[in-house]
């Protein structure tokens, strides 16, 4: 490993008094995320969820052309953008200045700065105080919390209503996904941890719904506490009664959660023996930041897997950090014809076992490795 390459401990931390779980801050929000490589648009399931949900939030907030929406961490605009087919007027908050210029490209307004206080008040008063704000995993991205919730108290109206979508520590102790643990996640949420942290700011979070993606997330509904016009519904206590009868509040949980990881390590490592023992080709698809986190864990390098690929073609012509795997583009995956393409991110396994269906035509085999290692198929 080049002497000049960054490497981050995979350590995972539980505070005694709040059981927030969290990393050491190793790196800066200004060091990640000024110049970044994700784009949220090259997942066709990510959009069509997206589209799905500003349907519905349109209808259960009675948006529209008089209503005024901002995003944090808006990205290339995979989600403005629709709120901007329905003339709702909106904004996206974006750190990432190569990535804003997606979105306005897409025609999404977006202004290139971090999400908090000082720029939620700027906004507020500047006459753009919203009716919704938005956060699609962001909240795990911010080491400063307190400042960060406090932006959504500054700039939303009295009415007004913000929905966070976030990786829920439950299904990420639960299924194993300790690869989802990186220096780019600063924090991991329960929804009983995030309700303290927004009632410290003087809001209410009063409704809560499981989602299927990224493992499992919540979206969680939060407004002022003052504003009595939406009810708490029983969904938030049937979520935090979850929580406390898996463990998340005592910490021998996390011990047997740490022993979980050491299991998947040991697999993989036998998986990828037995295969170049037996001669045959394992590639990867994605280079997600868990994908990255799984194989320097384990010590893979591309001596273990050849290559990887992604759709996104920032990412092509790469090298994935630490194992020095190339990525390439998905059409490498038809030339070459690998027996195993191991998937890293897991969560969109689905997709791209779709959209990679053809691999059986000779024999082509997936590998999921999270949150045991299974062969699709076996």
């Amino acid at each position: 490993m080049e002497s000049n390459e960054p490497v981050f401990p995979l350590d995972l931390y539980v505070c005694e008094s709040c059981m927030l779980a969290h990393i050491e801050a190793v790196a800066t929000s200004e060091e990640i995320f000024s110049d970044y490589a994700y784009f949220s648009s090259f997942s066709t399931s990510w959009l069509e969820h997206c589209k799905s949900y500003v349907n519905m939030i349109i209808e259960r907030l009675n948006l529209d052309k008089d209503s005024f929406v901002i995003e944090v961490a808006s990205n290339d605009g995979y989600l403005l953008q629709y709120f901007v087919e329905n003339n709702i007027p909106c904004l996206g908050i974006e750190p990432a200045a190569n990535v804003a210029e997606e979105a306005v490209k897409k025609g999404v307004p977006t202004q290139v700065s971090f999400w908090g206080e000082e720029t939620a008040k700027g906004l507020a008063n500047d006459g753009k105080q919203a009716d919704l704000i938005l956060g699609n995993n962001v909240f795990a991205h911010v080491p400063t919390l307190n400042d960060f919730v406090e932006g959504f108290k500054q700039a939303l109206k009295p009415n007004g209503v913000v929905t966070l979508e976030f990786p829920h520590l439950y299904q990420m102790v639960k299924h194993n996904q300790f690869d989802t643990i990186y220096h780019e996640h600063f924090s991991y949420f329960s929804l009983f941890v995030a309700q303290k942290i927004f009632a410290a700011h003087g809001m209410r979070v009063f409704d809560v719904e499981e989602l299927p993606t990224h493992g499992g997330s919540l979206r969680m509904f939060a407004t002022h506490e003052e504003n009595t016009s939406h009810v708490t519904t029983d969904s938030v206590a049937t979520v935090l009664d979850m929580e406390k009868s898996a463990g998340l509040m005592d910490f021998p949980s996390y011990e047997e959660f740490a022993q979980k990881a050491s299991t998947v390590k040991e697999k993989l490592l036998a998986f990828l023996t037995e295969a170049k023992a037996n001669r045959k080709t394992v590639v990867g698809y994605g280079a997600p930041a868990k994908g990255n986190t799984l194989l320097n864990y384990c010590g893979v390098t591309s001596e273990d897997i050849s290559f990887t690929v992604d759709r996104s073609p920032f990412k092509q012509n790469l090298l994935l950090p630490g194992s020095h795997i190339p990525i390439k583009s998905p059409d490498d995956i038809r030339e070459e014809k690998p027996d195993y393409v191991l998937i890293l991110p897991w969560n969109l396994e689905r997709e791209i076992v779709e959209q990679m269906s053809y691999i059986k035509d000779w024999g082509g085999q997936f590998v999921v490795p999270i949150p045991e290692l299974r062969i699709l198929g076996e």
